[in-house]
């Protein structure tokens, strides 16, 4: 339910603060603070723990996982040009899925006390705080129940012996997804080809919030008609 006149205090936990915006939460959330240091999401100190993770835990945590999947194709009789055609068939699983869910999942329109509340933890926090280098990747936990709805998924089209291979792909595009997206917001691109990217991304956190939404890539922006009309300067 929204308070009138309502107004965020950042020294505060944030979550349960912003559902109270109601209307005036879209605005809010799009006025970026750029700062590195991230505000508090709860109470608990169990529970900020879990919001909170360093970029590295990511490719230490799941490329074993990737890796073992892998091997379960290899061992039911895979050859290796089989296995990269299931392994690259991941990855691009992996690509349209980034795409549709940061463009209607974690995009959605709200103005109601939990739809703010969930719309903040899924991603708002990530536009109100695009440079909180503890929140820019996903925590393990959060990715571990996800697993599972995607390994289902998958056995719905590939069989038992392409499965783990084409799970292992799109598991390996997102952990290319997550790093990569880490990089764009902390590191200094010299190359055009992260430069571009760079700036494709931040032109949708500083500029066109409603376009662009590729992290990895502009594929689907391209295909989708979702690419801005101009990129912003690094």
């Amino acid at each position: 339910m929204a308070v009138q006149g309502f107004k965020v205090d950042l020294n505060k936990p944030l979550v349960f603060q912003v559902g109270h915006l109601g209307e005036s939460y879209e605005e809010w959330v799009h006025q970026p603070i750029v700062s590195k240091e991230g505000p508090r999401f709860f109470q608990s100190d169990f529970c900020e723990l879990l919001t909170r993770t360093v970029w590295w835990a990511v490719p230490t945590v799941w490329l074993p996982v990737v890796c073992w999947c892998i091997s379960m194709s290899v061992k039911l009789g895979h050859t290796l040009n089989e296995i990269l055609l299931m392994v690259g068939f991941g990855i691009f699983v992996w690509t349209f899925t980034e795409y549709t869910l940061h463009r209607y999942l974690f995009h959605f329109k709200t103005k109601t006390y939990w739809g703010n509340t969930a719309h903040y933890f899924l991603h708002g926090y990530h536009h109100k705080h695009p440079m909180d280098n503890l929140r820019l990747v996903l925590p393990p936990t959060h990715v571990a129940i996800l697993c599972f709805p995607f390994w289902n998924l998958i056995k719905t089209f590939a069989t038992p012996s392409t499965t783990p291979a084409v799970f292992g792909g799109t598991l390996l595009g997102y952990v290319v997804y997550d790093v990569t997206h880490y990089y764009l917001h902390h590191g200094q691109p010299t190359k055009d080809m992260p430069k571009n990217l760079k700036r494709y991304h931040m032109n949708h956190h500083f500029r066109i919030q409603d376009k662009g939404f590729g992290i990895t890539s502009a594929l689907w922006d391209k295909v989708f008609g979702t690419m801005p009309l101009s990129k912003c300067s690094s």
